[in-house]
């Protein structure tokens, strides 16, 4: 049994039955959060799944990072999948309760992931050229969106994480934003799926963070009145296991 599925204290339900199919690491992420308001991504979201706010208002995230890791249970690892960056555009959305995330977009620089998560998990997974690097304690980051027939899409940033590391506190903004253990996604047919995650409690630090370019947003239907993220965190690293995804009934 993995050591992290020993530690659920933390969890605001039970684990999941069933054996988990995946485990990845996470590393080096920025979660970048602007306020919009529920009536802007009202028409972007199926109907099935109410936004969730935080005192009235929706958030939506731009999540660059690095993932490595990939291993499927039973295996030792894909070695087609070296490390290799990804960016996350994201809302928040609950449906019976269950608060979760829903993606606008991932963009990967690894074509097998790319087509995998989409055939298997049906997420709005696109091929981009990216860099990712650390120079002087800053993380450099560069993602250019590649997938045919997708909306065009950019970032280009620099963030470091800035002072003492903290676990977000149930009924902060902090803990909505990042302590979520499942997404939401839709398949072919316009079915809602969920796919239930686990990990340890986010290690966060506040970040700092300069954008020279950012698209993502635009591209995913939304405009953002202002350039600069409203809130800022940073995490070096996140261990996770991942669920089969299931229809909803």
């Amino acid at each position: 049994m993995l050591e992290m599925l020993k530690h659920t204290a933390h969890r605001p339900w039970p684990l999941p039955r069933g054996p988990w199919i995946m485990k990845q690491v996470w590393h080096d992420l920025l979660f970048a959060h602007w306020p919009v308001s529920p009536q802007t991504l009202r028409p972007l979201i199926p109907p099935e799944l109410e936004i969730d706010t935080f005192a009235g208002q929706a958030w939506l995230g731009v999540v660059p990072f690095r993932m490595s890791g990939i291993t499927m249970r039973g295996t030792f690892g894909i070695p087609a999948l070296p490390r290799f960056p990804e960016l996350n555009v994201r809302t928040y959305v609950q449906t019976d309760g269950k608060p979760g995330v829903w993606f606008f977009s991932l963009d990967a620089a690894n074509a097998l992931a790319v087509w995998g998560a989409r055939a298997v998990f049906h997420l709005p997974y696109f091929r981009a050229a990216m860099h990712c690097q650390e120079e002087s304690g800053w993380i450099q980051y560069q993602s250019l969106r590649q997938h045919r027939g997708a909306p065009s899409a950019s970032l280009q940033a620099r963030y470091r994480g800035a002072g003492q590391t903290f676990a977000a506190k149930p009924g902060t903004i902090e803990y909505f934003l990042t302590e979520r253990y499942c997404l939401y996604t839709s398949d072919s047919q316009a079915r809602i799926i969920c796919c239930e995650i686990h990990h340890p409690e986010w290690g966060l630090q506040l970040a700092e963070a300069s954008f020279q370019e950012n698209t993502m947003a635009v591209a995913a239907g939304v405009s953002l009145t202002d350039q600069q993220p409203e809130l800022l965190h940073f995490a070096r690293r996140q261990d996770v296991v991942v669920w089969p995804p299931g229809r909803l009934q």
